[in-house]
């Protein structure tokens, strides 16, 4: 499977509280993509000024904060001081393994999920953490890069006036970046599922070790992906019972929608977990069954072998008073004897049809 290999940095100089555990995906300057909307404007800008984002502190309207890149330590600590996030969440925010989740600060709720999509020209499945900071009036966004984003469509309803997002608040904008997710999830186990198929009629035609190994290696994505949707059942269950007064009843009757839809997505991963081992049963027993028909045609060749190699064995004894040697005809009755031998055996063999 594709998907990101993490490793930790470790940093001596960072503020308590805050571990530099970024992921790999290094970006060298993280970038700001901000909306500010009500039902009747919006502004957007994209920046790498820090001090630029911040002045949307406090506004009446939606506040929208896209960061993308992880690696400046300094700029995280900004913000947390700046909207009050705790320096733990901070700290989960840089570490790029965690389990989906949710957690409630009463000021604020903080989302973790992962985003799971497909390379650019590629099937191959690549995964970064996103972490949602839903406030009063403020919704702030964390990725490890720009690379895999699906929130373009949410940018283009708050550019449009498309929908409800602009009437709405910022629980609801969380739920349409949640649903953005989770929706993208399905062209994802949409492209497993292709994969399936490619491997089942391959497996049909022709079993070899290749094949074994693209099981095991979509055996590998389906844990991984397994992994990054069950929790979101807990996550979105969560929201939908949840008491808070940072999302609204009309939010949650959304949020319900989403949670069906993860249902639905881990009945598909069940699904597809057992065709994958179905196909490793397939495999193991073509791979038995072509087995057991060489060791078939190897003892039937032995078989018939072993009355000739008596026979040319008794004949090459070196005794000197054995009357066949010296007939004239010897030889010859001796080659059709095993030859009729041969015949009787290939005939018995194919009466009880072993051949």
């Amino acid at each position: 499977m594709s998907n990101m290999i993490y490793k930790e940095k470790e940093d001596t100089n960072l503020p308590s509280g805050i571990t530099n555990q970024a992921g790999e995906k290094d970006v060298e300057e993280a970038t700001f993509h901000v909306f500010n909307y009500d039902e009747s404007h919006y502004q957007e800008i994209k920046t790498e000024m820090i001090d630029e984002v911040l002045a949307y502190r406090n506004r009446p309207s939606i506040t929208w904060i896209n960061v993308n890149g992880l690696q400046q330590v300094d700029i995280l600590e900004k913000i947390g001081t700046t909207y009050g996030i705790h320096p733990l969440v901070l700290e989960d925010i840089l570490n790029t393994t965690q389990r989906p989740k949710i957690e409630d600060y009463d000021d604020y709720l903080y989302i973790v999920v992962k985003m799971i999509f497909s390379q650019e020209n590629s099937k191959d499945m690549m995964t970064e953490q996103i972490s949602l900071i839903l406030g009063k009036g403020y919704v702030i966004s964390f990725q490890e890069e720009e690379e895999g984003d699906v929130f373009e469509e949410i940018r283009e309803r708050i550019r449009h006036n498309q929908g409800r997002i602009r009437k709405m608040g910022s629980d609801y904008l969380t739920y349409a970046l949640l649903d953005a997710i989770v929706d993208n999830y399905f062209l994802v186990i949409e492209n497993i599922g292709e994969k399936l198929e490619a491997i089942e009629d391959e497996l049909v035609d022709h079993s070899s070790p290749k094949i074994l190994q693209s099981i095991h290696f979509l055996k590998r994505e389906m844990i991984y992906f397994r992994s990054s949707v069950w929790p979101l059942r807990e996550v979105f269950g969560s929201l939908e019972r949840r008491e808070s007064p940072l999302i609204q009843k009309t939010t949650t009757l959304y949020l319900r929608d989403v949670y069906d839809h993860i249902v639905q997505l881990i009945e598909t991963v069940e699904t597809d977990r057992d065709l994958i081992s179905s196909m490793l049963d397939i495999y193991l027993s073509s791979v038995n069954n072509r087995l057991n028909e060489v060791m078939k045609v190897l003892t039937m060749i032995a078989t018939v072998f072993m009355p000739l190699s008596f026979i040319s064995g008794l004949y090459g004894m070196n005794f000197y008073f054995m009357p066949e040697l010296n007939w004239k005809w010897g030889y010859p009755v001796t080659v059709l004897v095993m030859g009729g031998v041969v015949g009787v055996m290939l005939w018995f063999f194919k009466n009880k049809k072993w051949l």
